[in-house]
């Protein structure tokens, strides 16, 4: 599988003052922006051609990406080692299209349907990390399983409490299957449920496999939530249509960051900058010696 389609259109008003000038896939977390971390999962599934879905205001991701020879002189010789933190998306292939009116999620993958052709893709939001300590990647796993499988479309789901439901796309599994033995059939899907009507507390983690069917069923979308087109509503009409839809779970040594509140996004930057082999030490020791001031 070669092709993976990023969509960053999304204007993050709910990150705003710090979005003001800055696409909130570019917020720094760590040492690398967030969108980087997106590319880098990509890349180390073995994808090596990426679209990304860009709106107004996101000219910075495409320079982020774009080479900067005359930085790379300057670094050659003086300092190898951040020079190679910069090569970590080389021999990969980016394109770029806009989404020029935003018509929801599942109309920002529909601008995708000529990049892709008739190959199966991934789809990967530029606003969330998937950070994984598992010996396959959940990218990975999810590419293996609908290779060898007949499904249109394979995600990725987390558990999440009763009272968070109505924040996601949740998923409703087929009867009886075992959720945790790998990948597990559904039988429907529901964007943004009340608490009392979800079919689960299992939440997408906007991680997608697709075959070409998903535009066929883009197409037959109608307008949902606020007007907008939901990838959750395309995917429930593969299912009514007959097409198999898979889900894998994230493993315990698997964590979603959505960054997409102040309050995720800290906790993101907490996590990674504790885990960073540079400085997490360091970083460590400090939240210890604040910790009673608590």
């Amino acid at each position: 599988m070669r092709k993976a389609v990023i969509p960053v259109a999304g204007a993050g008003t709910r990150l705003l003052p710090a979005t003001k000038s800055q696409p909130k896939e570019m917020l720094p977390v760590g040492r690398k922006p967030t969108v980087q971390y997106v590319v880098e999962e990509m890349a180390q599934a073995g994808i090596t051609q990426l679209l990304f879905v860009t709106g107004r205001k996101k000219e910075s991701i495409e320079d982020h990406f774009d080479r900067d020879p005359d930085l790379e002189r300057r670094l050659t010789g003086a300092d190898d080692d951040l020079r190679a933190e910069l090569d970590t998306t080389r021999g990969l292939k980016f394109f770029y299209t806009r989404q020029s009116v935003q018509a929801g999620n599942a109309d920002a993958v529909r601008q995708a349907e000529q990049f892709v052709g008739d190959e199966p893709f991934v789809v990967a939001f530029g606003d969330t990390i998937i950070r994984s300590e598992a010996r396959q990647s959940l990218l990975q796993r999810m590419i293996h399983s609908h290779v060898h499988t007949d499904s249109a479309c394979t995600l990725s789901v987390e558990e999440v409490p009763l009272e968070d439901v109505h924040r996601y796309g949740v998923v409703s599994p087929v009867p009886g299957c075992d959720l945790r033995a790998g990948p597990f059939q559904l039988q429907g899907l529901v964007e943004k449920p009340d608490t009392a009507t979800a079919p689960s507390r299992l939440a997408i983690a906007p991680r997608y496999v697709f075959n070409r069917s998903i535009f066929d069923a883009i197409s037959a979308t109608l307008p949902g939530r606020g007007g907008d087109l939901w990838l959750t509503d395309s995917i429930a009409i593969l299912i009514r249509q007959g097409f198999t839809v898979r889900a894998l779970q994230l493993l315990e040594q698997e964590q979603r960051y959505d960054i997409g509140t102040f309050e995720t996004y800290f906790k993101a930057f907490i996590d990674l900058a504790v885990a960073d082999e540079k400085y997490g030490y360091l970083i460590r020791q400090y939240l210890v010696s604040k910790a009673d001031q608590f």
